[in-house]
């Protein structure tokens, strides 16, 4: 029983864990010569932009650090509940953001929030059921990462858009309305428009991939040690998901929309469209 206290003992006062860590972290040290030097540039051109450079690399460091070791207790855990956990909170936060960016829409947080959220969860599920992914975390929450980001982009300049649209084209959204057209009638074109302009980065980033640039997913396998062919399968995997999540995402924020933009007589709430 002493010999169980004593090795619980050593391992609630083992910090070789920390000091590996400190010793990893001397590289991205290094790196931030670049952002010095940026710094440097940037007050020699009279930019001002030195303090919100320094700022912004200095939480990066903060925010990765601790996302790390919030990353590592997950997968040390392997619980499902701590899966949903972390994914739910990318969702909250990714919807947030995009309701920022459609500041303008009624409700639109509530409306990027559920729309990332439908988006994300149903490709993340037949990627799961198809075997492409185990649901384990250290596939399922990098992979929720990247579909969550990109679709709160998508979802964000879809809605956006889609509002700008129709405030612009209100006389003929109101004429359509008039000869018994329904909103989702009404709207087609504009609607059509927003999910084209928020979907095209998204499929030209796609047409182009290995052409221009390696993406992160790939370059981060090759640099891990994985052969490039394995790198460029886990790749195609990727780049179909966000597809999927972005269109996913993005048609759903359109359906959302409507309540907040026209009466249960299908007419144009004009308030909405007055800033």
């Amino acid at each position: 029983m002493l010999a169980s206290q004593n090795h619980t003992l050593q391992q609630a006062t083992d910090w070789s864990w920390m000091l590996e860590f400190l010793k990893g972290m001397v590289k991205p040290v290094a790196a931030t010569a670049v952002v010095f030097l940026a710094v440097a540039l940037s007050f020699y051109q009279k930019l001002g932009l030195e303090l919100e450079m320094v700022v912004a690399i200095l939480r990066a460091f903060i925010q990765l650090s601790i996302i790390g070791f919030v990353l590592q207790f997950i997968f040390n855990q392997d619980n499902a509940g701590w899966i949903l956990l972390a994914y739910l909170f990318m969702v909250i936060v990714a919807g947030y953001t995009a309701g920022q960016r459609a500041k303008n829409v009624p409700r639109g947080k509530y409306v990027a929030g559920v729309s990332i959220l439908t988006g994300t969860a149903v490709t993340m599920f037949v990627l799961v059921v198809l075997s492409v992914f185990p649901f384990t975390p250290r596939y399922i929450i990098p992979i929720a990462g990247m579909m969550v980001g990109n679709a709160m982009t998508v979802t964000g300049v879809t809605m956006k858009r889609l509002r700008e649209d129709i405030k612009t084209q209100m006389n003929l959204v109101e004429t359509a309305l008039a000869l018994g057209a329904t909103p989702r009638e009404a709207t087609h074109e504009q609607v059509k428009r927003a999910v084209i302009l928020a979907l095209s980065p998204v499929v030209d980033n796609t047409k182009t991939v290995g052409l221009i640039s390696l993406p992160g997913a790939m370059t981060g396998l090759i640099m891990g040690g994985a052969s490039p062919l394995e790198a460029i399968q886990l790749q195609i995997v990727v780049m179909n998901m966000l597809i999927g999540a972005a269109t996913l995402s993005s048609i759903m924020a359109t359906y959302l929309c409507w309540p907040a933009f026209f009466t249960k007589a299908y007419q144009l709430q004009t308030k909405v469209f007055l800033t």
